[in-house]
Order: C-alpha cells, then sequence, then structure tokens
C-alpha cells in the first residue's frame, strides 16, 4: 500500500460528514424524534399542552409540581436534542408566562436542573436557542412528502397559533434551501486546494443560486406569519436574559448557581448559513456586529462550530480570486457578494414590518384584541441587538467586499 502522505492532494480538504452536518438537511437535524422514553413523560405531557397552559396561566404551577428526573435514561444524540428542545420551551414559558411585567427570576430546581445537565451534554447554554427552536422542532407529516410548509408541523409550540408555526417552518425552509450552498461552499474549498478554476466557478455560481433561494424561501413570511402576532404573542418567549431590561439581573437556575446567569435571547444570527458564508467569501464586519456575531457562535452546536473555524482556516478565497487574474471568477465572486447582500437587504425589510412598523402599529391600538406587546424590547432583536442599525452595518460590509478588477 501506498504511504498515506501521498494520497493527500486527493484526499478532500472538507467534507460535511466530520462536523455532523447532513447532505441532505445541512444544519437542520435529520428527521428530529417527536417522543422521549416514558421515563419522560412529566416532560412531554407539560410540552405537548404548553400554549394552553401559558395562555391559562398555568404552566408554572405545573412545573412546580413536576417531578426532578435523571437523564440517564436519555440515549443517543436525537434523545438528547428532544430533551434540550422540550426543556428549553418549559424554560421560556415558565420565566415570560406573565409577560414581562413579572418574569419569574427563579427557575426551579426540578426544571432548571436537568436543562442545565441537558445542555452541558451538547455544549450549548441553557436558554432556547436556533438550535431548539428551529433545527430540532419540525416533523414532516407525511414522511415521504415533499419538504414544503404543507408537509410540515412543528414538535413543540408556544402561544401564537399558526403564526407561530409559520415562524418556525419558514425558518426550516431557509435552512434547507441553504443546503446546496453549504455543498457549493465545500466543493469550492476543494477547489483552491486542488487548484481547479473550473470547480471553483461552477461551486460559486451553486452558492449564488443557493443565496437566492433563500431569499425566495425567507419571503414566505409575508404568506404565514401576521406582524401583529409575532410582536405582541411570540416575540416574548424567544426573549432572553442578558441585555433586556425585563431581567437585568439574569436568571437564578436553582441548584445550578446562587448568582443569576445571564443569555441572550434567540436570533437569526444562531444560524451558522451566514457565518459560514461571511467566513467563505472574506466578509469583514464592524468591531461591534463582530463581537455579537462572534459571541452568537457559542450558542450554536459545537460542530457547527467547529464548521467555521475550520472555513477560517482554509485558503483565502477572496485572495485566490484577487491572484488568479480570471475574470469569471472575479464576477461570480461578486455576484455570491451582491446576492448575499441582497438577502441582508430583504431581512432589514422583513424585520422593519415585523419589529418597527409592528410596534408603531401596537403603540396605537391601545385596545387591541392582542396582549400589549414586551416594552423593554421595543425595537431591540431577540438576542439584544439594536437591531437595524446592526442589519444595515452588516449588510453595508458585505456590500464592501465587492472585488474591483485590476487594470
Amino acid at each position: 500500500m501506498e504511504p498515506q502522505s501521498q494520497n493527500l492532494k486527493t484526499a478532500p480538504f472538507l467534507t460535511l460528514g466530520r462536523f455532523h452536518i447532513s447532505e441532505d438537511y445541512g444544519f437542520l437535524l435529520p428527521n428530529p424524534l417527536r417522543e422521549l422514553p416514558g421515563h419522560y413523560s412529566p416532560w412531554m405531557e407539560i410540552a405537548n399542552r404548553l400554549p394552553q397552559l401559558i395562555e391559562s396561566r398555568q404552566l408554572r404551577a405545573q412545573v412546580n409540581e413536576m417531578p426532578l428526573l435523571n437523564c440517564q435514561f436519555l440515549t443517543g444524540y436525537r434523545e438528547w436534542r428532544l430533551a434540550r428542545l422540550v426543556l428549553s420551551f418549559i424554560t421560556m414559558g415558565y420565566v415570560w408566562q406573565d409577560g414581562e411585567t413579572q418574569p419569574k427570576e427563579i427557575l426551579p430546581r426540578n426544571l432548571a436542573l436537568p436543562f442545565v445537565e441537558v445542555s452541558r451534554n451538547l455544549g450549548l447554554p441553557p436558554i432556547l436557542v436556533h438550535s431548539d427552536l428551529v433545527l430540532a422542532n419540525w416533523a414532516t407529516r407525511n414522511p415521504g412528502g415533499p419538504l414544503e410548509i404543507r408537509n410540515l408541523d412543528t414538535i413543540i409550540s408556544f402561544p401564537g397559533g399558526e403564526s407561530l408555526r409559520g415562524f418556525i417552518l419558514v425558518t426550516v425552509l431557509v435552512e434547507k434551501a441553504a443546503v446546496p450552498g453549504i455543498k457549493a461552499l465545500v466543493q469550492a474549498v476543494n477547489a483552491i486546494l486542488q487548484s481547479s478554476p473550473d470547480s471553483l466557478l461552477q461551486a460559486l455560481q451553486r452558492l449564488r443560486v443557493s443565496i437566492q433561494d433563500i431569499t425566495g424561501a425567507l419571503g414566505q413570511m409575508h404568506d404565514y406569519v401576521d406582524p401583529d402576532i409575532f410582536y405582541a404573542v411570540i416575540r416574548i418567549f424567544l426573549s432572553g436574559w442578558k441585555d433586556n431590561p425585563a431581567l437585568p439581573a439574569g436568571l437564578v437556575y436553582e441548584g445550578v448557581s446562587k448568582e443569576p446567569l445571564s443569555y441572550s435571547g434567540g436570533s437569526a444570527a444562531q444560524s451558522t448559513i451566514l457565518h459560514a458564508f461571511d467566513e467563505f467569501l472574506g466578509v469583514r464586519h464592524s468591531k461591534e456586529s463582530a463581537d455579537f456575531l462572534h459571541r452568537m457562535r457559542d450558542y450554536m452546536p459545537p460542530s457547527h462550530r467547529a464548521f467555521l473555524e475550520e472555513i477560517c482556516v482554509a485558503p483565502s478565497l477572496r485572495t485566490h480570486v484577487m491572484s488568479s487574474g480570471n475574470g469569471r471568477l472575479l464576477t461570480a465572486y461578486n455576484q455570491c457578494v451582491e446576492s448575499l447582500a441582497a438577502l441582508r437587504t430583504y431581512h432589514l425589510a422583513l424585520v422593519t414590518k415585523y419589529l418597527i412598523t409592528a410596534a408603531s402599529r401596537a403603540k396605537a391600538q391601545r385596545t387591541s384584541h392582542l396582549p400589549r406587546p414586551p416594552q423593554a424590547l421595543e425595537e431591540r432583536g431577540t438576542g439584544g441587538t439594536a437591531v437595524v442599525s446592526f442589519l444595515k452595518s452588516v449588510r453595508d460590509k458585505t456590500l464592501e467586499t465587492r472585488l474591483h478588477p485590476s487594470g
């Protein structure tokens, strides 16, 4: 047999499998479980009735009577992910059941201890994050059917009805639309290593199409999510206890820490997709935006973080395109950058509709049939950022990444 070192040229530098990223589903957890072993039925019974328990203000009483369960009967990665999904949803409901004016400042030990244990096992902070809300919270109604919203359901829900379902499942479809782009990114990295300009050009063209498809998938928010319900009902359950005036000190996890702990709420910035594209295309954000984005990586599954780190140390695409003198590569690179900036512009328009415009409408309609929306994060994202200025900044810095032909 040949020594292995002689095969390095032909071995792909980057593969998705090494980072537990699915060839079919990308960062989504493939076929998430919907049921835990019988030992955990007290958790599942509460989780399956979460919207009703929150709306009738009975969740806290139910949680207080819940037995303290040991995590030792959880087997396999997907059971741990479902346990975390269930416990993170119950936690957000428990804290915010009575709205922002009466948040719970102490999470009881029968919820805090297993939630922290499951979170440590999975390398995630003990708060609801994107990988719970979206990546592990989808199921197909007909397993053989297509991945489209009519054939999808959430596993665990909050109040918010069809708008909550739409918000989660449209985001699932955004993650699915990114899969060809993630595969193209891997192809491109390997094409640079193997000095294959044709393969690199093809990969960049595929990446551009995928980014445009992500924008198209995101557009389904308009069809399935009511801005007023998102703003007044759903948002609070995605809010954390860092940079949130409603819980300025944080949350005490009873039996874990006597001091309150602070964690950011759910944010689109916890999705690995745009981080991967930014790293690969060489987009450099302002210090404030970059600091927030890097902090959001702590809210991603460790294997997805490792994937980003691997892209960071790969040869620079931007440098390669500049030094290649290949006009077609430069054009294809710029088209990817422009498509990414257009996606960010579209996201900014969505946030304006669902946050800024909805906030002003909520103020004007004091007698609305909806609950009074939270004031603490009035024009901030659930992750705690001043969201419009942040999104404008990341969009502008993306556009600045375009290359100009020399000569």
